[in-house]
């Protein structure tokens, strides 16, 4: 099974997307072992023409492109529900083992996702009621999909 974060906004070279590269690199080393084919970062420009709900929907058009027939989808929303990182390792391992081709992660722009969106997700999770910046996110999203393969594989990288 893939993993992908899909997000709105692009990096750009700065001190996240070292820490989002260092624990995507972590997890493919970490998830190939274990029946996951690939981690991956997909970022899309915010199209700057629009505003409001049209924007939204345009974002979520977006973010749905890369998304695989079949693939299960991870709204992350502040209406989501806040889960634990064995949680997450487990609802990814019974994807991967129910057969799900891939595992699809999206992080909507700074006005938050289209409502439609949100409605069509397999899941909608929060990383708790503070409002995080988004590019923190990736790395924190990017971590706990390192942490979930750590889980999984039995590496004390995760003391619970």
């Amino acid at each position: 099974m893939r993993l992908l974060i899909a997000a709105i906004g692009k990096m750009r070279g700065r001190a996240e997307a070292a820490l989002v590269d260092d624990y995507v690199d972590r997890a493919q080393g970490f998830g190939r072992r274990i029946g996951f084919a690939d981690v991956a970062l997909q970022e899309f420009e915010a199209p700057r023409a629009l505003s409001g709900e049209a924007l939204k929907k345009r974002e979520a058009e977006l973010l749905l492109g890369p998304v695989p027939q079949g693939a299960k989808t991870f709204v992350l929303d502040e209406r989501g529900e806040n889960i634990s990182s064995e949680k997450l390792a487990a609802m990814l391992e019974r994807l991967r083992d129910d057969g799900a081709p891939a595992s699809v992660f999206l992080i909507g722009g700074a006005d938050g996702h289209d409502p439609a969106l949100r409605d069509k997700a397999d899941h909608l999770i929060s990383f708790g009621k503070a409002t995080w910046p988004h590019l923190l996110v990736r790395a924190m999203l990017a971590e706990q999909l390192y942490r979930a393969m750590t889980i999984l594989s039995g590496h004390p990288y995760h003391r619970s």
